[in-house]
């Protein structure tokens, strides 16, 4: 295929300018109530049969809708099956039910009152097959199979045509990645397959297209990964690991336009997993090798995830989204700025960072009441931006919404206002379960983040584990993160606007150097100081109180007495507080859990007095845990008179999770004693059940609540440990509850 000169590439780029104006002023600018917001987590666990073991895999990647916009459709893999989902109430969504298949099921389309689903029946990667299976889901309660339709190859994505017309099929025949490094060509190649979708389904017939001798790299060996078409019955296919795009003539069954997808050089992102986040790094001439791709009016945008490594051992995925014309020639590149916007919003994955960070891997777009948005699914970073794509050439970044781990099918449904995101992640022994979010648009304002960091500095942060009002200034308070970090640090949070902002670092020092506490709490002293408590870990790393000024010097450490240092386990110091001054100032500390000398159900809160380096302990009554859960506590928070609020929480998370409480604990007249003696017993009461501000988001019930601070107008915020978006979707909850009475 020839390619355009300088000149005719003017000519097109000139004329596609002018094709974009009207777009443009069709689509309003976004303003008040322009916001989604989620309304609903469904576990996909949920929709197994009572006679199927609850902790068994179970995932979505891809989901479709019908046309009712009632019932949801979506690929489980592990299960090879397709399972159905009832959102008649999106704010309640209800189990459906499978519908088991012969195969592994990859993608899933809607046509009419037609399900098509792309199923892999291959005996292995040189004997790649596949079917087309078509059901009736009229009634979605009895799906009814009318049609099988051969593929003649491993099937990946699948799409329907806005009129109807046609299903285009990307038939990937993938490459095995342990034959010879997963270097390809490999054959059998890939190809397009077009189904015209005439009449009855029976009566279906399909058309092939050759994708060979196109791409630059491997072009005797086509991996079609994804498909999306327009309003002109033209397909956009990826050829993700030849790193290159084809347009296709669904009518003619030709291939109109190619071109390779390109190369991006990086600046400001992080290449090294040190647990640090540092996005200083520079990545030079990096393949973009787009996964999803959907068209954008005439443009097309592109997720460029990354998925092939060459012979040069270098790998592909350039952590951006692209918007390309027909020509290939780029609009917009967003380069780093996707990655520095989850980077601001606590979501970024620095255990990828020699990887492909973020991973934008899905891409969707719609119009939502006139208004032209665009979707980017973050595979690492678990979350989905969203883009104002009035102007679609300069995409403009309108809010974050939080997902679960892995989100991986990106489906917009205008008709109803919603949007639902798939993700596949699922492992019950760890906690977390492949979910479905559901976020309804209308919302006044972004709801997410709660909390993020300036645009003015790029201030990375994550896995909050400790708060403290500041004693002296309104609206400003100071956390901590824990050990998934290295080179301690102290935040300052600005909570005069909505969302909070973390608007500077403090690092901390010791006689020069970074220091690498586990820090799980923070307290201010009368003269601006800081109190800081480090967990233990039982062995080599210490149960620390630290005091440092207020530029992070480190001043102090104080550890504890030899005879407490042999009662430790692995849960140690949590939340810290200080109360007095001068020789009366003393610092509480709150053990997560119970060590080997307290009784079952009875942690430590710890008092140690600085001027004189004496310690003593008063128990805290845990409530019960539920079978196979813990409980412990994460905070504790000075509010006056001898009083403290205490978080105590369950290890649990989902649907599993029990306790989630903050308590009110008064110890005047308590005497603490030590080791070796009995110490006296606080009695609690309940100051608020946690659960409720947990399940108000409509999210997946989050595990760690560690930080609470009350400010000097009395007002209560709450914040979650995300750690570090490993293991973890990343969420951080940043709640404002009121005032507390004093």
């Amino acid at each position: 295929m020839r390619t355009p000169t300088r000149l005719t590439r003017t000519v097109l780029s000139t004329a596609l300018s002018l094709s974009l104006l009207p777009l443009a002023s069709q689509a309003a600018p976004l303003r008040a109530a322009d916001y989604f917001e989620r309304v609903a987590t469904f576990p996909f666990f949920r929709n197994l049969g009572s006679d199927e073991d609850a902790t068994r895999q179970t995932v979505a990647e891809i989901t479709a809708v019908s046309r009712d916009g009632r019932t949801l459709i979506y690929t489980d893999s592990p299960g090879e099956r397709i399972g159905l989902v009832d959102i008649r109430d999106p704010k309640s969504p209800q189990p459906a039910g499978f519908i088991q298949l012969e195969g592994e099921p990859t993608s899933v389309a809607v046509h009419r009152h037609y399900a098509l689903v792309a199923v892999n029946t291959s005996l292995g990667f040189t004997q790649p097959d596949g079917v087309l299976a078509v059901f009736d889901i009229r009634n979605p309660a009895q799906p009814r199979r009318v049609a099988t339709l051969p593929m003649g190859g491993q099937p990946d994505s699948i799409a329907i045509s806005p009129r109807g017309r046609y299903a285009a099929v990307a038939i990937e025949n993938e490459r095995d990645e342990d034959l010879n490094d997963g270097l390809i060509p490999q054959l059998p190649a890939g190809f397009l397959r077009i189904v015209d979708l005439k009449g009855q389904p029976s009566r279906w017939r399909t058309r092939d297209v050759d994708l060979t001798g196109l791409a630059e790299v491997a072009p005797g060996d086509p991996e079609p990964e994804y498909v999306s078409i327009n309003d002109q019955d033209v397909a956009a296919v990826t050829l993700q690991e030849n790193n290159h795009i084809v347009l296709v003539d669904l009518r003619r069954g030709r291939v109109i336009r190619h071109f390779s997808a390109g190369q991006v050089d990086l600046q400001g992102v992080d290449i090294e997993e040190n647990d640090r986040i540092e996005p200083v790094g520079v990545l030079a001439g990096k393949r973009r090798e787009p996964d999803s791709i959907a068209w954008v009016g005439p443009l097309l945008a592109t997720a460029n995830e990354g998925d092939y490594e060459d012979a040069e051992g270098e790998e592909g995925g350039s952590r951006s989204f692209t918007l390309f014309d027909y020509n290939g020639y780029v609009w917009h590149e967003a380069g780093a700025s996707l990655e520095h916007a989850f980077i601001r919003a606590g979501h970024y994955p620095e255990s990828r960072s020699e990887n492909k960070g973020i991973e934008p891997e899905g891409i969707a777009a719609a119009r939502f009441r006139k208004h032209s948005l665009l979707f980017v699914g973050s595979e690492r970073g678990n979350a989905v931006a969203v883009y104002d794509v009035a102007r679609p050439w300069a995409p403009v970044m309108h809010q974050l919404l939080p997902t679960g781990l892995g989100p991986e099918g990106i489906l917009p449904i205008p008709s109803r206002n919603l949007l639902v995101v798939s993700s596949e992640e699922d492992s019950a022994e760890d906690g977390y379960r492949s979910t479905l979010s559901i976020y309804r648009y209308g919302a006044k304002t972004a709801p997410y983040p709660e909390i993020r960091s300036s645009d003015r500095d790029l201030i990375p942060w994550g896995a909050l584990s400790g708060l403290v009002a500041d004693r002296s200034q309104s609206d400003r308070l100071y956390a901590v993160p824990d050990s998934y970090y290295k080179a301690s640090r102290i935040f300052s949070v600005d909570t005069s606007q909505t969302p909070a902002l973390i608007d500077r670092q403090i690092e901390l020092r010791k006689a020069g150097a970074t220091v690498d506490y586990d820090l799980e709490g923070i307290a201010q002293a009368s003269n601006g100081d800081f109190w800081l408590a480090s967990e233990g870990n039982g062995k080599a790393r210490p149960n620390l109180l630290i005091r440092a000024n207020a530029r992070g010097e480190v001043l102090d450490e104080f550890a504890l007495p030899a005879e407490v240092v042999a009662q430790q386990t692995s849960n140690g110091f949590e939340g810290v507080a200080v109360v007095g001054e001068g020789a009366s100032t003393r610092v509480y500390v709150a053990f997560q859990r119970e060590w080997k000398s307290d009784p079952a159900g009875r942690v430590r809160i710890g008092v140690f007095n600085p001027g004189t380096g004496e310690w003593g302990f008063i128990h805290y009554p845990l409530d019960a845990a539920a079978e196979g859960a813990w409980v412990g506590l994460s905070e504790l928070t000075a509010i006056g008179n001898g009083q403290f609020l205490v978080i105590e929480r369950d290890n649990q998370q989902g649907p599993a999770a029990q306790i989630k409480r903050l308590y009110r604990i008064d110890l005047r007249g308590l005497q603490p004693a030590t080791e070796g003696q009995r110490f006296p017993l606080a009695s609690k009461r309940l100051e608020r059940d946690l659960l409720p501000e947990l399940k108000s988001t409509g999210g997946w019930v989050l595990d760690k609540v560690e930080g609470a601070a009350v400010d000097k107008q009395g007002r209560l915020f709450l914040v979650s440990d995300n750690d570090g978006v490993e293991d973890a979707s990343g969420e951080t909850r940043f709640m404002r509850l009121g005032t507390v009475k004093r």
